[in-house]
């Protein structure tokens, strides 16, 4: 099982949290003038390479907050853990 930093209420199960997708997506601040394609692109287009990736999280049975996660795909190793509108930190 894999075990989650909350950087909230510290680490955690992976039972307790669910997925929220790729960390960093900044929504549109005028999505009238896109296309449907853009919009589109914006909604279901995400990086999902092997190796180092920004996550975001909740956690559901706990604080219920969402945070930042950079995990390696292809080991499952967390390497940082930080609160929704901080930066990536640096060297992961």
């Amino acid at each position: 099982m894999l075990i989650i930093p909350c950087p909230h209420c510290g680490p955690r199960p992976e039972l307790e949290f669910r997925y929220g997708g790729q960390a960093h997506i900044a929504r549109p601040v005028d999505p009238s003038p896109l296309t449907d394609q853009e919009w589109a692109s914006f909604l279901y287009s995400r990086d999902n390479e092997r190796g180092i990736h920004a996550e975001r999280w909740r956690h559901i049975h706990g604080c219920a907050r969402f945070f930042n996660v950079v995990r390696d795909t292809t080991t499952d190793q967390i390497l940082a853990s930080y609160k929704t509108g901080e930066a990536r930190p640096e060297g992961v």
